[in-house]
C-alpha cells in the first residue's frame, strides 16, 4: 500500500514536473521572440541606419563574449547534454541562470541556431536538482532528469515521440523502459506539451515550424527520389565539412574567447546584409520562403541553404551557441525549393526527401529524423521519408569529417 502511494505521488510529481517544463520553455521562446521582435522590427523602424544589421550583430557578439569570459562557455551541445545525462542520469545546475543568458543573447541578435541546445541543458539541470530534493524514491529519481530531457526535446520540436526515442535510437545500452517508468515519460512529456499549448493559447506565443502543405506530387516525381536523396546528403556532408572546418578553428583560437565571439557576430551581420535569410533559426521563415520561392529563385534558395549552412557552424563555434536542428531543417527545404524550380518537380515532394536525407545524415537515427520531420512534411509521405533517412544512415562518414563531441 505504501509503494503504491509514493508511486502515485511520484508520478504526481512527474506530471508537475513536465508542466513545469513546458511553462519554462514557452517563457524563453515568448521572452525571445519578444527581444527579437524589439530589435530587429520596432528599433530599425524607428533609427533607419543603414548598417542596422551588422552593428547589431557585432554588438551581440561582444555581449555574449564578455558574458562568456565571465561566467563560461555555455550552453553546451545538444549532443554533450545527452551524453551527461546518459552518462550519469544528472546534469549540473550550479550555473542554470548563467546558461539561461547565454543561451538567450544569440538568438535575440539573430544568430543562425535554434534554442534546443540551451533550453536542454538548463531543463536538465533543473530536473537534477529536483530529483536531489526527492530522494525517498531512489530508483525513481534517476530516471528524473531523462524524463525531463525527453519532456523538453518533445514540447521544443512539437513532436512527443521524438522526444521519447531521439535520446536513445541507435544506443546500444538503452532499452525501453519499464511499463512503470513508460507511464512517468509518457506523463511527463504530454504535460509538458499540454501546459505549452495552453500557455501559447492563453497568452500567445511562438507557433512553431508550420506545415508546408501537402503537395500533389505525380509518379513521375518519384522517380527523382534518388537524385534528390543525393543532393540531400551532399548537403549533409558540407555541413559535416563545414563543422569540421570551424571546429579546428575554435580549437586554435579557444583562450580568445571575446575575439571568436565579435568576429563570428560581424560574421553574421555581413551575412544577413547580404543574405537575410541566412540569420536566426529559420523556423519561421520557411512559410515565406514557400510562399516566395520564384520571385527568391533557384540559385538564391540554393546560395541561401549553402552559406547558412556555414554559417551556422562559424555561430556555434565562435560562442554565438544554440542549436543546429531547426536551421538545417531550414536548409534541406531550401534545398529541396531549389532542385525543384530547377527541374519543374512538385515543391513539398523535393523539400521533404532533401531534408531527410541532410538531416538523417547528420543525426544518424532514422526513426527521430522521421518523428522530427512530421512536424514540416505530411503523413503521407512517411514511407518516403523512411527510406531517405535509413539510406543516410548507412552512408558511412569519412574520418577527415567526424568532429569529437564533449
Amino acid at each position: 500500500m505504501k509503494k503504491l502511494k509514493n508511486n502515485a505521488l511520484f508520478l504526481l510529481y512527474t506530471v508537475l514536473l513536465g508542466a513545469i517544463v513546458g511553462g519554462i520553455i514557452w517563457a524563453f521562446l515568448r521572452v525571445m521572440n519578444l527581444g527579437i521582435e524589439f530589435i530587429w522590427d520596432y528599433a530599425p523602424s524607428k533609427l533607419g541606419f543603414p548598417f542596422y544589421t551588422v552593428l547589431v550583430c557585432a554588438v551581440g557578439g561582444l555581449l555574449t563574449g564578455l558574458w562568456k569570459k565571465k561566467f563560461g562557455e555555455s550552453p553546451e551541445d545538444l549532443e554533450v547534454v545527452i551524453g551527461k545525462v546518459k552518462k550519469t542520469n544528472r546534469y549540473p545546475y550550479s550555473n542554470i541562470f548563467s546558461s539561461l543568458v547565454s543561451a538567450i543573447l544569440p538568438l535575440l541578435f539573430g544568430a543562425s541556431v535554434g534554442p534546443e541546445a540551451g533550453l536542454t541543458g538548463i531543463i536538465a539541470g533543473l530536473c537534477t536538482w529536483v530529483g536531489d530534493r526527492l530522494r525517498m524514491y531512489k530508483k525513481e529519481v534517476e530516471e528524473l532528469t531523462r524524463i525531463g530531457l525527453s519532456a523538453t526535446l518533445g514540447t521544443i520540436f512539437r513532436s512527443p515521440m521524438f522526444g521519447f526515442f531521439e535520446p536513445i535510437e541507435d544506443d546500444r545500452d538503452a532499452v525501453l523502459p519499464k511499463s512503470t517508468k513508460l507511464v512517468l515519460y509518457i506523463a511527463a512529456i504530454l504535460s509538458s506539451f499540454g501546459a505549452f499549448i495552453l500557455l501559447g493559447r492563453l497568452f500567445g506565443g511562438s507557433g512553431g515550424i508550420k506545415g508546408i502543405g501537402a503537395g500533389t506530387p505525380s509518379l513521375n516525381n518519384y522517380l527523382w527520389a534518388i537524385p534528390l536523396i543525393i543532393a540531400g546528403l551532399a548537403g549533409g556532408f558540407l555541413y559535416l565539412a563545414f563543422h569540421k572546418l570551424t571546429s579546428l578553428i575554435e580549437g586554435r583560437l579557444k583562450k580568445f574567447i571575446l575575439l571568436r565571439a565579435v568576429a563570428g557576430g560581424l560574421l553574421l551581420g555581413i551575412s544577413g546584409t547580404l543574405l537575410p535569410l541566412t540569420m536566426f533559426s529559420g523556423e519561421h521563415q520557411i512559410e515565406l520562403v514557400m510562399d516566395s520561392a520564384e520571385k527568391l529563385g533557384a540559385v538564391m534558395l540554393l546560395v541561401t541553404a549553402v552559406v547558412k549552412l556555414l554559417l551556422t557552424n562559424v555561430c556555434i563555434s565562435s560562442g554565438l551557441k544554440g542549436g543546429h536542428f531547426f536551421p538545417v531543417i531550414f536548409c534541406g527545404i531550401c534545398l529541396g525549393i531549389s532542385m525543384s524550380l530547377f527541374f519543374g518537380i512538385d515543391m513539398v515532394f523535393c523539400a521533404c526527401v532533401t531534408t531527410t536525407a541532410l538531416m538523417g545524415l547528420t543525426m544518424k537515427k532514422p526513426l527521430a529524423t522521421v518523428m522530427l520531420l512530421m512536424i514540416v512534411f505530411p503523413p503521407r509521405y512517411i514511407p518516403i521519408m523512411l527510406c531517405a533517412a535509413v539510406i543516410a544512415k548507412l552512408i558511412p562518414i569519412p574520418k577527415p569529417l567526424t568532429v569529437k563531441k564533449g
